[in-house]
């Protein structure tokens, strides 16, 4: 493995120095909730062989002491895999709402830096013989996509098992490496990468301000102005209402069926995502509804994957985009083609392919800058595309798979992940902003209700089902009775 591969790349450094500040903390929690036990042995087996194939799970960060020098993946030669698997045993049974609190804690619990940055608690004594595994991973190490492929290296297809061979060789430890040697050695690779990629661009501009001079300057201007849009700086919130930030969470989760929200998007011919973002929007606009408050658009951030054939799996290969979506459209059709448009416009902008060089020039700014601008996030959103077929973990099949991913200094982050047939829907609120979460889950769930409404008739609106974390008065905890059905945008027992 090359020095450079060691080293984190720009977006991975910038989840990283974010943890200066315990607001922006990038942990990223996933909980698969399952019909069974899974088997011990198997479960162990299936996590050796994931660290096998994802070295990164090995290792451990290592600043370095000389410039703007990226921290330093290293082997941990301390690994000891069963520091990193857990097991607990409900005192009671529950269903979903049991298991949150166990991942509001993990959501606000920092890393052990001097370990590889990942935990894995099998969660037992679950209602019907059901368990979970709540999976705990730094952003530094995948992001959603990332942690699907991750995923795929280690799970079945089948309840017995799928066959994947002899499992694969420890990964060899680096050799002992100079730091200095080491710097030097990216700093060499990153100039040659960016030449490697700048000369060929600049040969073509070069040609083209020769042949068509106008055409040249029009797309230097261009990609100056998206690079522009891209790193500005965010100085206020949009919304009145969700304004405070803290190092307090609270989390809850939708489900509601894949085909209804899909269904819902091509009746008007729009995407999955352009109703997911739109079912948000709604919900928030009746949450500030609720709060007495008309806004007419709200500041979002949202991941556009970079990814292409062949890359290696896991590592971050996305960037975030800022900015604004309407919440002064309650027609849920037009706000569909409206939010599409939008989307879809960032992802044509020209300073995409840049990312990783904006991402560099925002490392350099002192980490109280960065997150000056990222508390002023309104919300973040993403849409996870997950496992179209069953799977299993030793034994125990994947009934649902919730994503419950960091704030990073906005209000709320409602991340999506297809499940089969089924939408999870994490939901991850800083308390400080949210200080009413069945109320902003009960306004989610109206929004989508609205949005399914396009593609079904008026006897044919699906359930949405909400679970709760949070407590009705301080010191109790959610019972069974707390999960309801939600049918057209009204609670119903």
């Amino acid at each position: 493995m090359s020095a450079d591969d060691r080293r984190m790349s720009q977006a991975d450094l910038m989840s990283w120095r974010m943890e200066e500040d315990p607001v922006l903390r990038s942990t990223i929690v996933a909980v698969a909730l399952l019909d069974r036990s899974p088997d011990p042995d198997r479960f162990v087996k299936m996590m050796d062989r994931g660290t096998r194939a994802v070295p990164s799970f090995r290792r451990k960060l290592v600043e370095s002491a000389f410039g703007q020098t990226p921290p330093r993946w290293v082997d941990d030669p301390d690994f000891d895999l069963s520091w990193h698997l857990r097991r607990i045993a409900l005192p009671h049974p529950g269903g979903l709402d049991a298991v949150l609190p166990l991942v509001r804690a993990a959501a606000m619990t920092a890393f052990d830096k001097d370990r590889p940055l990942w935990e894995s608690t099998i969660v037992d004594g679950l209602d019907g013989g059901r368990a979970a595994v709540v999976l705990k991973v730094h952003h530094a190490l995948t992001d959603g996509i990332g942690g699907i492929q991750i995923a795929n290296e280690m799970v079945d297809f089948e309840r017995e098992g799928t066959d994947r061979g002899p499992l694969p060789e420890s990964p060899p430890p680096a050799g002992p490496a100079s730091d200095i040697a080491d710097s030097v050695n990216w700093y060499l690779s990153t100039a040659g990468s960016a030449l490697s990629r700048g000369v060929p661009w600049l040969a073509r501009s070069g040609l083209r301000s020769v042949t068509n001079p106008v055409s040249a300057l029009r797309t230097a201007l261009k990609t100056a102005g998206s690079t522009a849009r891209f790193a500005r700086p965010v100085v206020t919130t949009r919304s009145p209402v969700m304004v405070g930030r803290s190092t307090v969470r609270e989390v809850a989760a939708l489900d509601l069926p894949l085909d209804a929200l899909r269904r819902a998007g091509r009746a008007v011919d729009a995407s999955l995502n352009d109703a997911f973002l739109a079912g948000i929007l709604l919900g928030l606009r009746s949450y500030h509804a609720r709060h007495g408050a008309q806004v007419a658009e709200l500041m979002t951030t949202l991941p556009i994957n970079l990814r292409r054939e062949g890359d290696a799996i896991g590592g971050n290969k996305i960037t975030l985009a800022r900015f604004a979506l309407p919440l002064d459209v309650a027609e849920p059709v037009a706000l569909m083609h409206r939010v599409g448009r939008i989307v879809r416009s960032w992802r044509d902008e020209p300073a995409v392919p840049l990312s990783s060089a904006i991402a560099g020039v925002l490392n350099v700014l002192p980490a109280g800058i960065l997150g000056g601008i990222l508390r002023h996030i309104d919300f973040l959103a993403s849409n996870v595309p997950g496992s179209p077929v069953p799977f299993y973990m030793a034994g125990a099949e994947v009934l649902r798979y919730y994503p419950f991913a960091p704030t990073i200094g906005s209000a709320v982050n409602i991340t999506l992940m297809s499940h089969t047939n089924h939408c999870c829907i994490g939901i991850n609120v800083d308390t400080a902003a949210v200080p009413d979460l069945p109320v902003l889950v009960e306004s989610m769930a109206e929004g989508f209700c609205d949005v399914l409404a396009i593609g079904a008739g008026p006897d044919e609106l699906p359930p949405i089902e909400t679970t709760l974390s949070v407590a009705t008065k301080p010191g109790t905890l959610i019972g069974p009775e707390d999960r309801v059905p939600v049918y057209g945008g009204l609670l119903r027992g």
